[in-house]
């Protein structure tokens, strides 16, 4: 497919009226802001609306609104990777940015996408800032965590980790204890009965399917464990919960 002539009548185009394209050194300065947890300047950017100003806009489709849906999801993409080469873990941020742009395809008018634009942004900026006044975590670690989070629904041993990250399984699980503050395995169970919680409130699986998916041994063993962590049984919990504030759900919630 020779696409060189059209490309070459939308160049004259441009050129024509002058259609030129935001500083790109601007975006690269939001995406480091966002990236290093800089909220006032954020939150800045998304009171002057800049994400919504046609000034500079590329034009990726002839219909406005698709137009902004495109860029929604350029957006996304790019403060993703600024924020995993900043630190957050792949799985987190690509959580976030599946989430959000799941959202955005359910908009249906250009302020609503506008509205959560501003809403992601903040919500990187604010667990980047996070991140960056905590603990300095060191690369080991770091990779230890990303491992988890890719793996969650399997079974996921210490040997395992040792293995993958080329330490000693003694040295690994005095290392995390001592930058995470709490044992290896117990992080691991923690974040299983997240996602646990996640899927008792925002999804139909039945409790014997969450306890497999999730790679616990058995039915029973899920149950005891998850009680012991939240007071309620998965039943009870999924009683309480189940789709509570359903439209006003936290991405984190998501990840």
């Amino acid at each position: 497919m020779d696409l060189s002539k059209d490309w070459y009548r939308s160049e004259f185009v441009q050129h024509e009226v002058l259609a030129g394209h935001r500083v790109i050194e601007n975006e690269f300065t939001f995406y480091d802001a966002i990236a290093n947890g800089n909220l006032e300047y954020v939150k800045n950017d998304c009171k002057n609306n800049t994400f919504t100003n046609p000034e500079g806009m590329g034009k990726l489709s002839e219909n406005q609104l698709q137009n902004i849906r495109y860029h929604f999801v350029v957006t996304t993409a790019m403060i993703t990777r600024y924020c995993v080469h900043n630190g957050m873990e792949q799985e987190k941020a690509y959580g976030l940015s599946d989430f959000y742009i799941l959202k955005m395809d359910g908009c249906r008018t250009i302020e609503e996408i506008s509205q959560l634009h501003d809403a992601m942004c903040l919500d990187y900026c604010n667990q980047m800032n996070i991140l960056r006044n905590s603990q300095i975590l060191s690369k080991p670690i770091v990779l230890c965590i990303d491992y988890i989070y890719s793996h969650i629904h399997y079974r996921i041993t210490i040997k395992e980790l040792a293995a993958y990250l080329k330490l000693s399984e003694s040295y690994l699980s005095k290392l995390f204890h001592k930058e995470m503050g709490l044992p290896l395995s117990e992080y691991i169970l923690n974040l299983k009965i997240e996602k646990a919680k996640n899927l008792l409130q925002y999804s139909d699986y039945n409790i014997v399917d969450i306890a497999n998916y999730l790679s616990f041994s058995s039915q029973s063993h899920f149950i005891q464990v998850f009680q012991k962590k939240t007071g309620l049984t998965p039943h009870k919990y999924r009683t309480q919960h189940f789709r509570s504030n359903w439209e006003q759900i936290s991405p984190n919630q998501m990840k």
